[in-house]
């Protein structure tokens, strides 16, 4: 509107928009640059200010001042919060109606009424007690030029003039988002933090190293800008691969870490501080439910506290959880009894590898056995994506005895790391190369989240073949033979066959044919 009418230069409005006062205005700049020249041209008007509110020409608001809703340039590099030091005074552009049209009208005017923390859309005419001032989006309502056809349609339905007018707002610590706090304390250019993970009613940030200066501010700007939000802390180690929980700092708030979180409609309790959580990972675990169906069976190799394990419980599958961290054990076994399910979970607190060697192996030999009977589908989960992939090599040989039907082989799902150009095939490549096989074309990759810049977060999903899981099945009935000296004759394995030389009193060493 501006530049085309009268020839103003882009450079001109850059150059104006360049030096804002603390005190801004959507027309202060106007006034100083062009107005001198508007006022030479037909049909342009200009009114004073009056009583902070004042009538405002439309041809002014075309100027768009991104430092508006900035706090002021005084707390730049402030580290112990002072709420006090961000007052500051904006101009925005207001809607003069009488107050009875107010509700009908703001429903109206949804798309472009303000919207700032504890500021009200709706305020009294500081001059007439029959009108109220609506509050509009500088950004959005320039000029009367503005308003979609429909909104126009109501106001002149309504009967309202479309003039808009200019009013004096006053910001405070509490009309500023904690985006906008923290990017107008931080060094200028550098990254601003003002996302986090919530964990009921700790804020967990992991806080660059440009940004420690400044870690006490955060974590109280957190807390005063999230509803329900008493702690903020911040992660000063990675995690521990051993019991999967990091040392944390506390930022400001409260020192209690023991919460309650709502995930996918189950309910989880324990210590933030002694355990591993990722609310990150909610969607994954509801992934990996909807895959099972009632009857399944579940091996949870890493559980955590429970979020795998306590919904394929609800949904009526037979679980058996396990974890090294004894508090994770501990509250597992409390999750379990707050879920209702604690009768259909059998828990464990070992090692995975002696979790898989042991009750898991256990478990299949039973289930995989022969029977003419319909048999669930079996699922492992193995969620330790920093070290799971070298557990699966507990899988080569694990079972004895005749090998099962394929289509009730154990199916796993394998969480892993990739920082790989092409992750999916990375991530069977880790986990072909530790089962001594090719998984690219008899599994799938499922990407679940980017962790950090070029690092991927997978899970592999996949059938453990039968020549894996029962693979030492012909050798160690040979080696029995050999033992007990019998004379046998082998000949129609699925397995590798053994040649054997007979000699007058014993067999020879068994020789493993090129099949092997």
């Amino acid at each position: 509107i501006l530049w085309k009418p009268f020839g103003f230069s882009r450079r001109l409005l850059q150059v104006a928009r360049s030096h804002p006062s603390e005190s801004v205005s959507l027309s202060a700049l106007t006034r100083r640059s062009l107005v001198p020249r508007l006022r030479k041209a037909r049909s342009i008007f200009w009114l004073g200010q009056r009583q902070g509110f004042s009538a405002m020409p439309e041809i002014e608001a075309s100027v768009r001042d991104t430092e508006l809703f900035s706090p002021p340039s005084e707390v730049r590099g402030m580290t112990e919060l002072d709420r006090t030091a961000f007052k500051k005074t904006v101009s925005i552009p207001v809607l003069k109606v009488r107050k009875e049209v107010v509700n009908r009208l703001m429903r109206a005017l949804k798309r472009v009424a303000l919207q700032r923390p504890g500021i009200k859309r709706v305020i009294e005419d500081p001059d007439d007690g029959d009108t109220r001032l609506i509050m509009l989006d500088p950004f959005k309502m320039l000029t009367v030029d503005s308003f979609e056809k429909a909104e126009l349609g109501v106001l002149e339905e309504l009967a309202v003039n479309p003039q808009l007018s200019e009013y004096n707002l006053e910001l405070t610590y509490e009309n500023f988002k904690s985006e906008e706090i923290l990017r107008a304390v931080l060094p200028e250019g550098q990254d601003v933090t003002s996302g986090f993970s919530r964990v009921g009613h700790i804020a967990h940030l992991n806080l660059r190293d440009h940004q420690l200066p400044f870690k006490h501010l955060i974590g109280q700007v957190m807390i005063d800008k999230n509803p329900g939000i008493t702690s903020a802390v911040n992660k000063t180690s990675n995690i521990d691969n051993t019991y999967r929980n990091f040392q944390m700092e506390v930022l400001s708030g409260e020192e209690n870490m023991l919460t309650k979180v709502r995930e996918n409609n189950y309910t989880y309790e324990f210590d933030f501080s002694k355990v591993y959580w990722n609310p990150r990972l909610s969607t994954e675990h509801g992934r990996i439910t909807e895959l099972l169906n009632p009857g399944d069976v579940l091996f949870d190799v890493f559980a955590g506290v429970g979020p795998f394990a306590i919904p394929a419980a609800r949904k009526n599958c037979t679980v058996f959880a396990n974890d090294l961290n004894p508090e994770s054990h501990k509250w597992l076994l409390h999750n379990c009894k707050l879920n209702k399910v604690d009768q259909k979970v059998k828990v464990f607190n070992m090692d995975g590898k002696d979790f898989l060697q042991g009750p898991v192996r256990e478990e299949l030999m039973l289930r995989l056995g022969p029977s003419t009977e319909a048999k669930p589908s079996i699922h492992i989960v193995m969620n330790l994506p920093a070290k799971a992939i070298e557990f699966l090599s507990v899988f080569k040989s694990l079972l004895d005895g005749q090998p099962c039907s394929s289509e009730r082989l154990p199916t796993v799902h394998c969480y892993c790391f990739s920082k790989d150009a092409n992750p999916a095939k990375d991530a069977c490549q880790q986990a072909g190369a530790v089962l001594g096989i090719s998984l690219e074309a008899g599994s799938s990759v499922h990407f679940v989240r980017n962790v950090a810049p070029n690092k991927e977060m997978l899970c592999i999903t996949f059938q453990i073949p039968a020549a894996t899981l029962y693979g030492n099945r012909a050798l160690s009935l040979g080696e029995q033979v050999l033992q007990t000296g019998a004379c046998v004759l082998w000949e129609n394995f699925e397995e590798p066959s053994l040649k054997r030389q007979r000699t007058d009193d014993s067999f020879s060493e068994p020789q493993i044919t090129s099949n092997s």
